[in-house]
């Protein structure tokens, strides 16, 4: 081979070594900046409850996935059913790569409904992921009386329902419920998390509440398999393979509107309830850094047992897929929106 020929061919092999060095490069820069530091997930509820068990799990898994591995802790900061966390971290989180709030996708609708309190945008949110795709339930106590939704229905007296703040399913779902299906319900608020809804209903201070199964499931499982609580419907899209028998509130609607106030008000934003975001402005880099690092965390087969375990159901939704079904809430048709509006602000 001659010597011209020689030297092309060395020119095109280092150039195509450039894409693999550059990548080498990012990895290497990130392991340099994230090592010895500390990454805070902040909960917007109360410990015990179910997004606190979820990123509990989460962070004892995720610094082996991130480069460098930080130390990985939990705060909880908790208030409005996760809005004191979500406006916090959007106003005042450093963009620095180190910070994950972890917050309830219903407060989305809030903004989109104009609520007050409201603090953030969240289309300026970095979206990192949530764990799971979620299905809102209802549950009420054996103490109660009220073991079925007809019986429900029928009550002559409104149910009441625990309830944090709206925004939170706990608010929303039953609120929705109540206009969409006309079930008696009185939602007494004010409660930090469902910990502390759970307690109200086994003191009997409530009958029971309405948050999602992947939380409810494992929270109050020494409960439901003693029988002393009851899930007596499912706000879902498809019935849910743990909860044979029990109705859908799509299927007791009567009218198109109603099961259009159930898709929209509660089935899509309860889809991506538990959400996993960083502030506004944090560089490019760290976010792909992190929505990698946590998408492999949830793929961990040690975290995957530990979930298994702890009765969290884990079915990942990625940074990218979170923003694209955010822009879907955020092009809902205006009827409906006002609908919603009416309801819910």
């Amino acid at each position: 081979m001659s010597g011209p020929m020689r030297g092309v061919r060395a020119r095109v092999a280092c150039l195509s070594l450039l894409p693999l060095l550059g990548v080498a490069g990012a990895a290497a820069a990130q392991d340099d900046y994230y090592r010895g530091k500390i990454i805070r997930i902040v909960v917007g509820y109360t410990a015990g409850g179910g997004f606190d068990t979820y990123s509990r799990a989460i962070a004892r898994h995720l610094a082996r996935h991130v480069p460098g591995k930080p130390a990985v802790i939990v705060e909880n900061m908790p208030g409005a059913a996760g809005l004191v966390a979500a406006n916090s971290i959007y106003r005042a989180g450093r963009p620095d790569g180190l910070t994950i709030v972890n917050f309830q996708g219903t407060q989305v609708m809030g903004q989109i409904l104009g609520r007050e309190g409201v603090e953030f945008d969240a289309r300026k949110f970095e979206w990192i992921g949530a764990p799971t795709r979620e299905n809102a339930v209802c549950a009420l106590t054996r103490a109660s009386g009220i073991t079925s939704a007809q019986q429900w229905a029928a009550s002559k007296t409104p149910v009441k329902l625990g309830s944090v703040a709206p925004g939170g399913a706990t608010h929303d779902v039953p609120r929705v419920l109540q206009i969409a299906l006309g079930l008696p319900i009185h939602l007494v608020r004010g409660y930090k998390g469902t910990a502390e809804i759970r307690l109200a209903a086994q003191s009997g201070e409530v009958a029971g509440g309405c948050w999602p199964w992947e939380s409810l499931r494992p929270t109050w499982r020494q409960a439901l398999d003693a029988g002393e609580a009851t899930v007596v419907l499912q706000v879902t899209e498809k019935p849910l393979a743990d909860l044979p028998g029990v109705p859908m509130a799509l299927d007791l609607a009567r009218t198109d509107e109603a099961r259009q106030l159930i898709r929209t008000g509660i089935i899509a934003p309860t889809t991506v309830s538990r959400l996993y975001a960083m502030p506004p402005a944090t560089p490019a880099d760290r976010v792909r850094t992190l929505r990698a690092a946590f998408l492999e965390t949830l793929r961990d087969p040690e975290f995957v047992n530990d979930a298994k375990q702890a009765k969290l159901d884990i079915d990942p939704v990625g940074g990218e897929e979170v923003e694209r079904l955010m822009g879907e809430l955020f092009r809902m048709p205006p009827p409906v929106l006002a609908k919603l509006k009416e309801l819910l602000r």
